[in-house]
């Protein structure tokens, strides 16, 4: 092996990196180059199978983290059974980032209404969208490891940015569902439509064409409107980073379990677009669930930083009660939603 590939980032060997990389863009190219590389619509039913693919790899992955993964000490507070908590961490991030993003579907079906994206061509955009946020989401918790671990007191700024989050969205019109998606005043949109010549409407799944300038005679290349809907999924997405980055590293200080958990929830949210899409709604009473959850990790920090680190007033909280308190909230969250618009379905066509 190159000695280079086993120099570390972020306390883990590049090759480490490398071949979760590779692994994710093999997905990918399976993904759009095998199985969907026809424009067609997917099937709420082949979008059931993707995100089973997906999470049954997650699940898969998540057995690696806890039999041959090598955590460093320096992200737990218990040296001891490491590989068992960072599996346990690694579940949670994952159940926390998919839940999270499960508002982001709602608000990307927004963004395909607005730019009358047809369904045929709207898988493309998100699998585009999803090489877009895993450089974002590396990004950002980059920074987030290196300010996490160098200053461990700015966890308690996420833990007072998650209760206020979990607060507000307890509050009627908090959640992003019940907010109005004005792509209009939209700086970026704006700035886009300024620099761009964008066509009207959208023929093919290209971003680009070629077309007559009606000014100059002469063929010149125009953007789409499916590339100003790839800007905003991924604006979306960068919005929605805000929230679940710092949730992240309220569950995990290490850096490789916060950006796996991240980039196989993403993967999992862009498959199970299509099948979610059309019944977001039968999950309205989910964003409850999630803001307990949010609230939960919150007093966690301050338990577990503050209380037990700092004060050594209470005992340290094992990280698998936050993962049945998550699964317990979440699916609990669900289960209510599906039962209650179940039962107001009736009303709505009486």
């Amino acid at each position: 092996m190159p000695d280079f590939l086993t120099v570390e980032y972020a306390a883990q060997p590049l090759w480490l990196w490398a071949a979760f990389l590779s692994l994710i863009c093999f997905l990918l190219w399976v993904d759009l180059g095998l199985l969907n590389k026809k424009d067609e619509v997917v099937s709420p039913k082949k979008s059931a199978i993707m995100w089973a693919s997906f999470a049954s790899l997650a699940v898969a992955f998540g057995f690696y983290i806890y039999f041959g993964y090598e955590p460093d000490p320096q992200f737990y507070n218990n040296p001891e059974n490491l590989n068992q908590q960072a599996a346990v961490q690694f579940a949670t991030g994952y159940l926390l980032e998919t839940a999270l993003a499960f508002d982001n579907i709602f608000v990307i079906g927004m963004v395909f209404t607005f730019f009358a994206v047809p369904r045929e061509y709207q898988h493309r955009v998100l699998f585009w969208g999803i090489l877009g946020a895993i450089v974002f989401r590396g990004i950002f918790i980059s920074l987030g490891a290196a300010v996490v671990n160098e200053f461990t007191w700015v966890l308690f700024i996420f833990a007072a940015f998650l209760l206020y989050t979990g607060g507000k969205m307890l509050v009627p019109g908090g959640g992003p569902e019940e907010e109005e998606l004005d792509l209009e005043k939209n700086p970026i949109f704006r700035f886009l439509k300024k620099r761009l010549r964008v066509t009207d409407e959208i023929t093919n799944h290209n971003f680009f064409i070629r077309k007559i300038d009606p000014d100059t005679g002469k063929m010149t290349r125009y953007a789409t409107p499916l590339l100003l809907a790839l800007f905003m999924v991924e604006t979306v997405d960068i919005i929605f980073a805000v929230d679940s980055v710092p949730a992240i590293f309220a569950v995990t200080r290490d850096p490789f379990i916060v950006y796996t958990s991240n980039i196989f929830a993403i993967l999992g949210l862009r498959s199970m677009y299509f099948m979610l899409s059309a019944a977001v709604e039968r999950f309205k009473y989910l964003k409850y669930g999630l803001a307990a959850v949010l609230v939960l990790i919150g007093i966690k920090i301050f338990w577990n930083f503050l209380l037990y680190k700092e004060l050594h007033l209470v005992p340290y909280l094992e990280p698998h009660w936050s993962l049945m308190l998550t699964i317990a909230l979440l699916g609990g969250a669900i289960l209510f939603s599906l039962w209650k618009t179940g039962a107001e379905k009736p009303h709505a066509g009486s």
